[in-house]
């Protein structure tokens, strides 16, 4: 009896507030969405680290003979064989060197001419125009400081650049984003948290009389307020899955199928269907909690006859 009373007073209520259940709706939908938008974002940022800063190398360039005319760096000349050999030996013996591949002028000729041949420029250089170079992976990506310090400056050394450099700027750009999306999200559930507070006000207002006779009859103050709570976590949930719902949908059609990320851009490790799923769960229990403690605080009044 007691829980059928409950459950024609949740559709009573649902009923009477139609338009704000429907903006509560849409607001736990559209903040709870970026809510988990925003994890996945995290979690593919931390994927990308992991996949790109495995690959990242460290660049030795050495000085040539044009070098040596135009870059203060390579005053002293071009390097020598004696130099590239010294430098070797020396990469060798740091703790923090994985690999060291060695590529001639030639070589980075040729891969200049695979990657820009369609530039401009690309017919003006020669071979003996490019730098050789040593390209080293290193055991730890954030060790790229020792090699700068160890090789700057010495002699045959034009420069030394690490990719992960480039890679930071990305990756902070992709953090802003996330930090703005995140208080786009905090901004949408202060709505929705005022929005359920209200309608949940509303609603008790419009039948204090029969709470306050059920008070006074000696119905206990969570049997009063447990209408109330379920209207907003029935509301809350809807929301909570139509995120849910935004969230895979988002992911087949970005990613798998309709713009076919994942196939047109294949330098990118996107997260998978596992890192979705496991948000779902959490998305589905704040859009409960967050409107059942919301009409839990904003009920106290009204139990007070």
């Amino acid at each position: 009896m007691r829980a059928q009373f409950v459950l024609s007073e949740i559709g009573v209520g649902l009923r009477r507030n139609l338009t704000m259940t429907f903006a509560v709706i849409v607001s736990v939908a559209l903040s709870l969405a970026l809510f988990g938008g925003s994890l996945l974002m995290s979690d593919q940022v931390s994927t990308m680290k992991g996949y790109w800063y495995d690959k990242v190398n460290v660049s030795i360039f050495l000085c040539n003979k044009h070098d040596a005319e135009n870059d203060v760096h390579c005053a002293k000349g071009a390097v020598t064989e004696d130099q590239k050999k010294q430098i070797l030996v020396d990469l060798d013996k740091m703790p923090v060197v994985e690999k060291v591949t060695y590529e001639s002028q030639d070589e980075a000729y040729k891969h200049y001419k695979e990657q820009f041949g369609n530039s401009p420029l690309a017919g003006s250089l020669t071979p003996d125009q490019m730098q050789e170079s040593y390209r080293i992976k290193l055991k730890d990506p954030q060790k790229y400081q020792v090699i700068a310090s160890a090789f700057n400056g010495r002699d045959g050394v034009q420069s030394v650049q690490d990719q992960k450099g480039i890679l930071d700027n990305l990756f902070q750009l992709l953090n802003l984003m996330n930090r703005g999306a995140l208080g786009v999200m905090a901004m949408m559930l202060i709505v929705a948290l005022l929005l359920i507070v209200n309608t949940v006000r509303v609603s008790a207002f419009s039948r204090r009389r029969e709470t306050g006779i059920m008070r006074l009859v000696g119905a206990s103050g969570f049997y009063i307020q447990a209408p109330f709570i379920a209207e907003a976590a029935v509301a809350g949930l809807i929301g909570g899955g139509l995120a849910c719902v935004a969230l895979v949908v988002g992911r087949y059609f970005t990613i798998d199928h309709g713009m076919e990320l994942s196939h047109k851009l294949t330098l990118i490790n996107f997260v998978g269907w596992d890192a979705v799923l496991t948000k779902l769960p959490l998305i589905l229990a704040t859009s409960v909690l967050m409107p059942s403690l919301a009409a839990f605080f904003a009920l106290r009044k009204y139990l007070k006859v």
